[in-house]
């Protein structure tokens, strides 16, 4: 028995092909319309995010190769197809869920703080660093103290001590460390042209100076009582420090140097020429 065509039939082709049509013009549009917006950016990239990736990809998805080489004009077909493929490839993704072995890495604060006293406290070896650690309450042994500084290439404390720079030397120290100096004036006298000494103290931490006297003749027993008043427990301004910074002049004297509270710890490198004194 023979299918006989309808007139309905007609009329749903009809329908069909002309619904098709209008979806063929609104798709050329849409493509002359992207066209027309990538030659205003030119070549400039467009950068999307996740979410714009992920539509692009399901919607990608559905279309064969072919067609998405007709139709896609921000990314190539090859990128949306690999989009696709990524989002697949994380929802199968379980590492999250997975427990990692071994000893847990050392936290970023920790490391920090490890580098921070190591710098800081030249003579500090591994066992010291790991004693103040504990005392802050983060245990570590020594042996993870030691793999810190090796890693971030710090020597041990006996060539660290040996290393270490005056920059160093002063940052260490910085809070209980002045510094001391000599400054000239002439004055016209009765007897003619007299150069007077000034001596000035200056606290590093705070800029701090201190006028600690006046003479024309910064001789031995002039410096000595000096230092004793610097030193004074009740109201010296030295009071509290432990090391001091002078330059190599004769007009020191052996002063300072030979106080009983002052031991001389060595010469500094030019430029500064010093000699520091712990008090």
């Amino acid at each position: 028995m023979k299918s006989q065509l309808q007139p309905w039939h007609l009329l749903l082709l009809i329908l069909a092909g002309w619904t098709n049509r209008r979806q063929q013009d609104a798709i050329e549009y849409l493509l002359t319309e992207n066209h027309i917006l990538r030659e205003k950016l030119g070549k400039k990239r467009i950068l999307l995010n996740d979410d714009q990736r992920r539509r692009l990809a399901i919607k990608g998805k559905i279309l064969s190769h072919k067609v998405l080489d007709k139709l896609a004009t921000i990314v190539t077909p090859d990128t949306i197809l690999r989009w696709h493929r990524e989002l697949v490839a994380r929802d199968w993704d379980f590492s999250k869920y997975r427990k990692s072995s071994g000893r847990p890495p050392v936290a970023q604060e920790i490391v920090q703080l490890v580098l921070r006293m190591a710098e800081e406290n030249p003579s500090w070896g591994y066992d010291r660093i790991q004693g103040a650690l504990a005392n802050l309450g983060h245990p570590l042994s020594d042996r993870t103290v030691g793999n810190i500084l090796k890693a971030h290439g710090i020597e041990p404390a006996p060539e660290r001590k040996r290393q270490s720079t005056r920059k160093s030397f002063l940052e260490a120290h910085w809070d209980v460390l002045a510094s001391v100096d000599f400054t000239t004036i002439e004055v016209w006298t009765r007897s003619g042209l007299v150069t007077f000494y000034l001596l000035f103290v200056m606290e590093s931490a705070t800029r701090r100076v201190h006028f600690g006297g006046c003479t024309t003749n910064p001789d031995e027993s002039w410096m000595c009582q000096v230092a004793r008043n610097l030193s004074d427990a009740e109201d010296g301004f030295l009071r509290g420090k432990k090391c001091l910074l002078m330059p190599t002049l004769s007009g020191f004297g052996p002063g300072l140097s030979s106080f009983p509270r002052a031991r001389a710890l060595g010469c500094s490198a030019a430029p500064l020429q010093g000699v520091y004194l712990e008090l």
